[in-house]
């Protein structure tokens, strides 16, 4: 059901693949080059404005035991926390900032204010992640190793409750984050030894210490008889955080035509699929600035995934052209609102709670992934889709999934002659 055959799958040749790679190296190339005192003056004042939120926010809690201040202290902190970890944590530990040279805002120095470590992240996200997004067995981000977000993935018993599952990880995705490289999970198999995770895991657990004490020893501490109040907002803004984490993060890899590959596609892959595999693998959400900041410009996901260490920034202006470099080349550039990818991520959670004898849709042709066996007549065989000339460009992807949505049940294969703009089916 993933792609293994990414060239096939796109429907592009050799020479559309690589100009694709030129293009977007050069995008690169051009927007690094530009880099300078307004992308400084933005990441500084991003964290000025974010250590202030957490002062004021600080403050009113110190009056927590009126709602007013409670409220205000929540909201402060909330804020304050989804800055620091997307828009700025996130980004510095890519090192998008490490061409300022500056010590206190780079990669090697940034100590972000979550449970995870930054070492553990940059090594599962930066590392893992990224290089390997969205390949099966090879990405562990791919449903986090706890939620079945693909049919690829072995129905188990556990999968049965994984609405409650879903809802517990939303809610507690600060300290799913936090144990994510320590993997217990394969300790508990027996696939590692106590002897290699131990080291991880108790940098995880200084970490946690330190972030416990802070958010609910120190500072209820200093509020004095309000004590409880301000634990209780600190532990409501750390799950407020959680939550809004957990939904930018799902919305930009698991919602429907964000595609899956094989570890066969990898083998045999080249710089410029990398960047399609980025490309297919990815989803945005549009919004307005207030929400490109809140989701730490993680609504341009795709462009992030391209780039990872390009300042986040520029991702908009960057976003433009890869939008258009997929219409050039009838490749898909899977955004829609936020709502809407959200509700299609929940929509395949809880359709993936069932075992794949129970769902209706093809499982080469569903809403939520595609594989080259979408345009075949015999599931598992390559495909031979034939594409026509289209304004002097090869095309298919884009306008072909559109097709295949469409199809009645009976309709087995499809061949594509865009020459005449004709689709032509053959009917099983």
């Amino acid at each position: 059901m993933a792609i293994d055959n990414i060239k096939a799958y796109s429907h592009l040749t050799d020479e559309d693949i690589r100009e694709i790679g030129r293009r977007l190296d050069a995008i690169k190339e051009e927007f690094e080059a530009d880099l300078g005192d307004r992308d400084v003056r933005y990441i500084k004042g991003l964290i000025r404005t974010q250590r202030y939120m957490e002062v004021a926010g600080r403050l009113a809690l110190m009056f927590s035991s009126r709602k007013p201040f409670w409220l205000a202290g929540v909201g402060l902190l909330s804020l304050s926390k989804i800055l620091e970890n997307l828009e700025i944590g996130h980004n510095v530990m890519h090192g998008q900032w490490d061409w300022m040279n500056d010590p206190e805002i780079h990669s090697t120095t940034w100590e972000w204010d979550n449970v995870c470590p930054s070492s553990q992240w940059m090594h599962t996200h930066n590392f893992t992640h990224h290089k390997y997004t969205n390949i099966l067995g090879m990405d562990d981000d791919v449903g986090y190793g706890i939620l079945r977000v693909t049919r690829d993935r072995k129905w188990k018993t556990m999968h049965a409750f994984q609405p409650v599952v879903n809802v517990t990880l939303a809610s507690l995705f600060e300290w799913a984050v936090g144990f994510y490289d320590v993997e217990l999970g394969k300790l508990a198999a027996g696939r590692t030894t106590w002897k290699d995770t131990a080291p991880k895991f108790w940098e995880t657990v200084r970490k946690a210490g330190t972030q416990g004490l802070r958010d609910y020893v120190l500072f209820p501490a200093l509020s004095g008889r309000n004590f409880r109040h301000t634990l209780t907002a600190n532990a409501t803004a750390n799950v407020i955080r959680s939550v809004w984490a957990y939904a930018v993060i799902f919305c930009g890899h698991f919602p429907d035509e964000a595609e899956t590959f094989t570890k066969e596609q990898y083998k045999n892959e080249t710089h410029d699929e990398w960047y399609l595999r980025q490309m297919l693998g990815s989803a945005n959400f549009r919004g307005g600035k207030l929400l490109t900041i809140l989701s730490g410009n993680l609504n341009y996901q795709i462009e992030h995934h391209i780039f990872p260490d390009m300042p986040s920034n520029r991702l908009a202006e960057i976003g433009r052209h890869v939008e258009q470099l997929c219409r050039e080349y009838d490749l898909p550039y899977n955004t829609d609102s936020f709502p809407a990818q959200l509700v299609k991520v929940q929509k395949t959670l809880l359709k993936l709670t069932l075992p794949n004898k129970y769902l209706a849709a093809d499982p080469d042709n569903a809403p939520e992934v595609r594989s080259n066996a979408a345009f075949t007549e015999n599931p598992g065989v390559e495909e031979k889709l034939w594409v026509g000339e289209r304004d002097g460009k090869r095309a298919g992807l884009r306008t072909g999934l559109k097709m295949l949505k469409k199809l009645r049940p009976g309709v087995r294969e499809v061949a594509l002659n865009f020459s005449g703009r004709t689709p032509q089916r053959r009917l099983g």
